[in-house]
Formats: C-alpha cells, structure tokens, sequence
C-alpha cells in the first residue's frame, strides 16, 4: 500500500460521503486506499459493494471501516485496527455529521437542549475526538491533509445579509451553529499542524440533494439544491490538490466561502 494514498473518510456510506469515496475510487490520479467508515459495517460492505460493480476497472482499493464518532471506544478501535493494517493515514476527511432541528418535537427546554446538543456533539465534539486520536497517524504521512465537511449555512456573512437558511427549509438552530464552530475548529487544527507541512480546509460543498435535513433528496431539489455528486468531485478535487492555494480557509466551488 506504500504506493497509495491513503484516506479515510467518516460516514462514507451514504450522501456526500459516498459520492466523494466514488469520486476518489474512480479518479485517475490514484491509486488511493479508501478506508470507508461508517457506523454500520454492514452498510459499509453494501456501499463497496455497489461502488465495486459501477467502477470495476480501477487502481485504487475500498477496505470497510467500523467507526461512529460519538463512541470513543469505536474510535479507539478503529485507530487501532487502522495502525496495524496500514500504520498512517494520508488524508481525514471529516464528512460524518448530522441535522437533528427537525427532531425537535416543540418549543419546550428539553426538546431544544436535546436538538442543539445532539448537533454540537456529533458535528463539533466528536469531530474533534476522532481528529485528535488519528493525528498521529495523519502525521505519519509526508503530505497530510485534513478536511472537515462544512455549510454554506455556516457563514456569518451571509447570515447576516439575511440570507441564511434558502426559503423553505426551517431554521436550522443546531446544525447551523455547529457548523459555524467546525470553522473554527479547523482554523484551531490549521494553527496546531502548520509545523507539520500539514494541508487543513473546511469543504462547503453547496445546497446538495440528500437526506441530511429531513426534508428528503427531492424536497431539496425544489428548493434548489443540486446532485450529491457535485460535493463528491469538489472534495475529491480539494484532496488532489484543486485548493492548495486557499489552505485554512472554507473553501466553496465558487473559490472562498466568506466567514
């Protein structure tokens, strides 16, 4: 594998996680080791096995990782399981996040702490505990990269002109504020691994068709969204070296995403 570069990607099942390991999988930039995680291993087998069959002609490999980032021991044991098959990891790409206002039942204190918290905890907190107990592995690598999968809801600028969230999707308190802290988190890590050599983006793929806020890929087309495959290339492009001019900024395919 010493020939490959080596990525890992969390919640790579399905969404823009999945069309991004389908990006990297089909590239001709290759070859790439995809280690695919995801919290179900058995959703894990079923997406390598369709990314098998639609690209079969390839240099690059997918092997099936076990990990959910809200449980330190399936961190713990991923990390393990990563440093005695592969020994470092070239590229984090932090993707598994989530969307959980429209879990919010009403208006009362518990529903919304239980809604704000949830989002804050996958998105920010364990983001952050996943990146801390792979950075010695990441480091390992002679080029590391690390991306963490952003918002265009995140943006304090266009919030403030009134243009966050798109008309018809509901406020999204927790994912957006979450999201908007993972900029910081990133500005925070872009800081700690400079010494390193080490490449660090926030990826603000766009207003993507998938399942994330509830409403469904198809609501989300009428409200402009566009394919999944569309954040999937831009990312696959970023890891290949399509931004290493914009290194410690949130990154759009427009060019820079304003803070």
């Amino acid at each position: 594998m010493s020939d490959s570069t080596i990525v890992l990607i969390t919640g790579g099942n399905t969404g823009i996680g999945y069309e991004t390991v389908k990006a990297l999988y089909a590239s001709s930039k290759g070859p790439y080791t995809i280690l695919l995680g995801g919290r179900s291993i058995e959703k894990v087998n079923n997406a390598i096995a369709a990314l098998q069959k639609e690209i079969p002609d390839t240099a690059s490999k997918l092997v099936p990782l076990q990990v959910d980032i809200e449980s330190d021991e399936s961190i713990t044991a991923a990390f393990e399981t990563v440093k005695s098959s592969v020994g470092y990891i070239d590229v984090l790409i932090n993707n598994a996040g989530g969307q959980f206002d429209t879990d919010k039942t009403d208006e009362s204190p518990a529903s919304i702490r239980t809604a704000m918290n949830r989002a804050y905890n996958l998105n920010v907190t364990s983001t952050q505990v996943i990146t801390m107990v792979f950075e010695p592995l990441l480091l390992k690598s002679k080029a590391p990269r690390l991306l963490f999968v952003t918002s265009g809801l995140s943006s304090l600028t266009t919030a403030t002109a009134g243009k966050n969230p798109p008309p018809g999707l509901k406020y999204p308190w927790g994912y957006l504020c979450s999201k908007t802290a993972l900029n910081m988190q990133m500005r925070g890590w872009c800081n700690r691994l400079e010494e390193h050599g080490a490449k660090t983006w926030c990826i603000s793929p766009g207003l993507l068709a998938t399942g994330l806020t509830g409403a469904g890929p198809e609501a989300m087309k009428k409200m402009g969204a566009q394919g999944p495959e569309i954040g999937g290339v831009f990312i696959k492009d970023v890891v290949e070296g399509a931004r290493d001019d914009r290194v410690g900024l949130v990154v759009d395919r427009a060019g820079v995403q304003p803070w």
